[in-house]
């Protein structure tokens, strides 16, 4: 499989930080610390879906003011944006009316944008087990990496932002090599050690150690990294039996990483629905960024999903 990976992807350009209002403070620093280490234009965006009714002084008919509307919407953003420019930041804020997800998708089929950055809470008394929904419809839909700060991300500020451990969730179908070869160019970027993690789930377990030991997968593992990069970069395989994002999770944290990178594939609809699949997981409960790859990236790579079974199988059901 012939690969393309953007080289705005691994060294963007322009950044997006999808905001909320107010906006997510974890995840605003995030998206100043990309674009400053990057020389990136920060672009601010924020959709709107209440909209001011102000009345005529003339007719009092009462109306729908979005341009009022927006003015507040960008009052809000203004002190972030002025942050970033006086950090050097070259920074736009960009506000529209209608649902969050549309509208930021809209947008960046409007524009060229290297990578996105939003931040997500976990909603509900089943909050560690959830996203937000706006999350999960940009991570399905966007043509560009999303880096997700989720709820229980650490302040990463005492160490400025510094990205040395890697980890990335694999497995030998097709697919893999896209997510493993853009971490493996973040790792020489940032001169991190990558880890690469293939989770056996039990379902799997039968079929995927037929005649062959865990050794021996770690072995084949190494291939997905490219040969260039792995002459400038400590990479280590690790397979391990059990729940995909319960062990991505786990061994984050063992290898105390700083960035998770996972490709967030087609779900089935179940998945969809109750958003059991491992992205979901992983992205209500690490403790560091994850940088999401949606079917829309994998296919200007080359991926393409043929048919429902074989994206559900992929990563357990991703959402």
């Amino acid at each position: 499989m012939v690969m393309q990976i953007k080289q705005g992807w691994t060294k963007p350009s322009t950044v997006l930080f999808a905001s909320e209002i107010p906006t997510n403070e974890a995840a605003a620093r995030f998206a100043l610390a990309e674009a400053r280490q990057f020389g990136a234009t920060l672009i601010l965006f924020h959709a709107f879906d209440t909209m001011i009714v102000a009345a005529s002084e003339t007719s009092g008919i009462r109306y729908f003011d979005y341009a009022a509307a927006a003015h507040a919407e960008i009052h809000h953003l203004e002190p972030l944006a002025q942050q970033a420019r006086s950090e050097g930041i070259d920074c736009e804020i960009v506000v529209r009316p209608g649902l969050a997800a549309d509208q930021i998708i809209g947008f960046l089929r409007e524009r060229e944008v290297d990578r996105i950055v939003l931040g997500t809470r976990a909603p509900g008394p089943l909050g560690k087990l959830l996203i937000g929904s706006v999350a999960e419809a940009v991570l399905r839909a966007s043509p560009a990496p999303a880096l997700v700060i989720g709820p229980q991300v650490a302040d990463a500020r005492f160490r400025n932002y510094a990205t040395r451990t890697i980890i990335c969730g694999v497995t030998l179908r097709e697919g893999s090599p896209v997510e493993a070869a853009l971490a493996a160019q973040l790792a020489a970027q940032h001169h991190a050690r990558l880890v690469l993690l293939h989770a056996i789930s039990p379902q799997q377990r039968t079929e995927e150690l037929a005649g062959r030991t865990m050794e021996s997968i770690e072995a084949d593992m190494l291939a997905l990294a490219p040969d260039a990069l792995r002459k400038r970069i400590t990479v280590l395989p690790i397979v391990v039996p059990g729940d995909p994002a319960e062990e991505l999770l786990f061994q984050a944290r063992a290898q105390e990483a700083d960035l998770i990178v996972l490709g967030a594939h087609t779900a089935s609809t179940l998945a969809a629905v109750t958003r059991q699949g491992v992205v979901s997981k992983v992205l209500a409960q690490a403790q560091c960024p994850v940088l999401t790859l949606s079917p829309a990236v994998l296919a200007a790579c080359g991926v393409h999903a043929t048919t429902e079974h074989a994206a559900e199988v992929f990563l357990s059901s991703a959402f």
